[in-house]
């Protein structure tokens, strides 16, 4: 007899990485990761797909080792959506009850969002996310759930999240000719959010900032809701770009070099400091001063994190201090960078942290899945998980036949500099968190643009 389970199944397109990760809730409420799988993201650049047939061999690959590790057939996606294309607006909207001795209902705030979804945009532009915020009932502000009251005039203040239509059709495009159905669309730091914030940090105000391969991502949260978000069309791959072009050295030792030995702080190395590099098809190694490298990475951090800070203080005027009280939240694989979290706060003046995703995670998780690579994958399955349960995915459980032509990475030979590693930070525990009905709105709104997706797709054939 076939066995079924209700299973989520997050999809996260970046620009250095794309990660496929399948997981359930446990009994206790907690994430249980089933399998993951990565590839080399070939074909995206700063989060827009460039190339389609790379992008589709990466999505296949990726998804061949979640189903080999978890024993599990993917069939549907949820899938992030980043990049430097997206940009988001507030608008205020309306409508007038005929009959405002009924109460409200989801009805007309669904009536609402669909007004809003009519916006006129600019030319080649398309709507991905209507965020409600707060609710104005005959006058009367401040109103979080507007359910189950009365009133003739329903009012209310909305994140609109804008992106490219072209950019959005390309990924589905990937997703569907790689033999799997897209089921969700969601905007990556909405769903790094979810993973690492606690709903203390949205109440009390907070930004996370999530350093990617080719973005950073911004999102502003305060009194639980999600206020401003953005997309800088910077991230790690160019300070390891810089690090290639500063040294002389090629990309995968410059990669190599920033995760190992790389400081955003220059002032912590000493001059005498130095690491080897293998030299090329027998040339002589070379040697490069630590110092140095600190000092190219810090100049590329700096630049990034002022970006960011001048986003963060659109929102919060010219001291966001005051209105951001939980302060800054850095996660994504940018945010492994040593020292990176005194930089950010020398540069903003904000409390700050590194976001971790093992909070929501079931203990056995791997120490892996726990780093604030995977929070976007992670916060990708809760948000399926949380968007609708009953239409949670439904994966057949392996047998003896294999699913697909599943090929291993290539092992490369080893390029690695030669110097002793520092000892790894301690991750800091958090509080539990838990879901508020804002957050539970917004998840709602995924299936009708995903049906436009799908509409489009089923006419370009």
């Amino acid at each position: 007899m076939e066995n079924k389970e209700n299973i989520a199944v997050g999809l996260d397109i970046g620009t250095t990485k794309i990660v496929a990760m399948i997981g359930k809730k446990n009994e206790y409420g907690k994430l249980e990761i089933l399998g993951v799988g990565k590839a080399k993201s070939l074909g995206v650049a700063r989060g827009v797909v460039n190339n389609i047939t790379q992008t589709i061999q990466s999505i296949q690959q990726a998804v061949a080792e979640a189903e080999e590790n978890s024993g599990y057939k993917i069939n549907d996606v949820v899938v992030g959506i980043a990049g430097q294309h997206i940009r988001s607006i507030q608008h205020t909207d309306y409508i007038s009850r005929s009959n405002p001795e009924e109460v409200i209902s989801g009805k007309d705030i669904q009536i609402l969002i669909d007004q809003v979804n009519k916006l006129a945009m600019l030319p080649g532009e398309e709507i991905i996310h209507v965020l409600p915020q707060e609710f104005k009932i005959d006058g009367q502000s401040e109103i979080k759930e507007p359910i189950g009251m009365f009133g003739a005039r329903l009012e209310a203040s909305f994140h609109v999240v804008v992106g490219q239509a072209s950019s959005i059709r390309n990924v589905g495009r990937c997703i569907q000719s790689s033999g799997i159905e897209l089921s969700g669309l969601t905007l990556e730091p909405l769903a790094s959010s979810d993973a690492v914030l606690s709903q203390e940090e949205k109440e009390a105000g907070v930004a996370l900032i999530d350093i990617g391969g080719g973005t950073t991502d911004l999102a502003i949260f305060k009194d639980g809701i999600i206020r401003h978000t953005a997309v800088i069309p910077f991230g790690g791959n160019v300070i390891t770009d810089d690090i290639k072009e500063g040294c002389s050295i090629i990309e995968k030792q410059a990669d190599l070099l920033k995760v190992k030995f790389g400081s955003a702080w220059p002032g912590e190395n000493k001059d005498n400091e130095i690491v080897s590099i293998p030299g090329l098809r027998g040339r002589e190694p070379k040697e490069i001063s630590l110092k140095n490298l600190s000092k190219i990475i810090h100049a590329r951090v700096v630049e990034i994190i002022d970006q960011v800070f001048t986003e963060i203080k659109l929102y919060g005027h010219e001291d966001p201090r005051k209105k951001l009280i939980a302060g800054i939240v850095l996660t994504g694989g940018g945010a492994q960078l040593k020292h990176i979290k005194q930089l950010v706060e020398y540069i903003t003046g904000m409390d700050t942290r590194i976001g971790y995703p093992n909070e929501h995670l079931a203990g056995n998780s791997s120490e892996e899945i726990s780093s604030p690579l995977y929070a976007t994958a992670v916060g990708l399955v809760m948000n399926s998980i949380a968007n609708n349960t009953q239409s949670a995915y439904r994966l057949e459980v392996k047998h003896a036949e294999p699913i697909r032509n599943y090929v291993p990475p290539v092992v490369e030979q080893k390029v690695e500099p030669t110097l002793i590693e520092t000892e790894k930070t301690k991750e800091i525990p958090k509080e539990p968190d838990f879901i508020s009905t804002q957050d539970k709105i917004k998840r709602s709104f995924f299936d009708k643009y995903v049906d436009k997706i799908k509409d489009f797709l089923d006419n370009a054939e």
